[in-house]
């Protein structure tokens, strides 16, 4: 999934002006906007500065948990994906600093166990690989469990896994089930789960005889916008606070249906990913725990517009999206 710093740089461009197109933007200056606001009045801070981001004391009973190596180091290293989506992780309006709700969690998390935050980011496949290793410590970048994944890392959730199907604002169909996808061009983030659960009902369809979905796949996600303004995609299927966030500001496409992120399955959980039995998750756990008992997990999730997806407490290793076939 790698990009040139090129197509990096186009695609920021394309979704600075994407938000300049939002109501209520307020400009700064560079031709880029500090803010926006969505008609629910829901306002999203662009800015590197993050004046507004929620933060937390150390609390010395759970700090004492992490791992001394982590603790003498001072720093909880966290990697994410290099090209996600608002409101999730994405570049703010210098092209350059990373901000969003998951930057925000591990920032809040990372407060609670008294480290400071070691912000990386890289290519999807790449993030387990470096936690696998021991060169980052944590994936924290919306980051569904699953049974693959739990048999290598460790997981403790902090948020619901839900998808929405996006489609153009001016479409006339509806989405009921996998069957609704029949014969339609539908977009989808390359690796992702979403990607599992499209592929696995293509299948389903075609063994019951239905046309097939034809499956656009994208590795820079904002890159599905074109898809859907041209006319291209019919639809795109993709975390749901990214697709929340698009339809609400962009005002050019709408959401026509929502599910788990583990399809039919069970109700999918997103978690803090470490790797297996290295003594980190039980700390993050706590951490986890404690802001949403003090109340500022519930302002990370109500500034960036995540009411749906907050989760009543933490689990560790919940079941997760099944096992792929095969």
């Amino acid at each position: 999934m790698s990009l040139s710093s090129r197509h990096r740089r186009m695609s920021t461009a394309l979704a600075v002006a994407v938000l300049g197109l939002f109501v209520g933007a307020c400009g700064n200056g560079d031709g880029g906007a500090n803010s926006v606001q969505t008609a629910n009045g829901t306002v999203y801070d662009l800015t590197p500065q993050q004046s507004g981001r929620i933060h937390a004391d150390k609390v010395e009973s759970i700090a004492a948990q992490v791992p001394k190596a982590i603790r003498d180091r001072g720093t909880l290293i966290v990697t994410g994906s290099a090209q996600s989506a608002p409101p999730l992780r994405f570049q703010a309006n210098d092209d350059r600093t990373l901000i969003g709700s998951e930057v925000d969690f591990a920032m809040l998390f990372a407060d609670i166990l008294g480290l400071k935050v070691d912000l990386r980011s890289a290519d999807w496949a790449q993030n387990s690989v470096k936690v696998d290793s021991g060169e980052v410590d944590a994936f924290i970048s919306n980051v569904t469990v699953t049974e693959d994944r739990k048999e290598k890392f460790d997981f403790a959730t902090y948020r619901l896994d839900n998808l929405a199907l996006e489609v153009p604002k001016d479409a006339t169909w509806s989405f009921a089930d996998r069957k609704s996808l029949a014969g339609k061009r539908i977009g989808v983030g390359s690796g992702t789960n979403q990607e599992q659960i499209l592929v696995q009902w293509n299948e389903a369809n075609i063994a019951e005889g239905l046309p097939k979905i034809d499956i656009a796949y994208f590795q820079q996600v904002t890159d599905y916008y074109l898809g859907l303004s041209s006319g291209r995609l019919d639809g795109f299927l993709g975390p749901n606070p990214a697709a929340r966030y698009h339809a609400a500001t962009a005002g050019q496409t709408k959401v026509i249906g929502t599910l788990s992120g583990a399809g039919d399955a069970l109700q999918a959980e997103i978690g803090v990913l470490v790797k297996k039995d290295n003594g980190l998750i039980g700390a993050v756990h706590q951490a986890i725990q404690y802001a949403i008992d003090n109340g500022s997990y519930r302002k990370v999730i109500d500034r960036w517009g995540l009411s749906a997806e907050a989760v009543p407490q933490s689990r560790i290793n919940p079941p997760g999206l099944p096992k792929k076939k095969g």
